[in-house]
């Protein structure tokens, strides 16, 4: 069996403001998952306003919460206070980087038999943190023994 690395550029879907599961998304455009047996898939937003994280997949609540909780820590200047130098883009700019920074651009998931090896409750999640609809591109770089 070798061994084999590859990259490979996904187009998200352009999805407004919040925290979106994007699991089935990102499987169906790395069919090349299916061909290793061990490994790992990094995905990298290509982006720094937006992120990636691993989280709940099933319940909706989570993402809604995740978003509202994210919101509060990290207020928009909608008022025009000055609170922000960087707002060039708007209100929702300098609070998208930092929010982009806490949460993180990249996550590696661990491949077993051409499959995910997530736990129960995971899934890939976007969370867009820009008011916006926005075209956002991931780097997947796939490595791993093949089958």
């Amino acid at each position: 069996m070798a061994t084999t690395y590859t990259q490979h550029h996904v187009t998200l879907p352009s999805l407004g403001r919040g925290s979106h599961l994007v699991t089935d998304h990102i499987i169906l455009s790395l069919p090349q998952i299916l061909g290793i047996k061990c490994g790992l898939v990094h995905l990298f937003l290509q982006h720094t306003s937006c992120a990636l994280s691993m989280n709940e997949n099933w319940d909706d609540d989570v993402r809604a919460d995740m978003s509202d909780a994210l919101d509060g820590i990290v207020k928009e200047d909608k008022g025009g206070k000055g609170i922000y130098r960087h707002d060039a883009e708007g209100s929702d700019d300098m609070p998208a980087h930092i929010k982009s920074s806490l949460i993180g651009a990249s996550v590696s998931i661990p491949i077993s038999n051409g499959k995910l090896a997530t736990g129960t409750w995971q899934g890939v999640w976007f969370l867009e943190f820009r008011n916006m609809k926005q075209k956002r591109k991931v780097l997947a770089t796939i490595q791993g023994e093949t089958m």
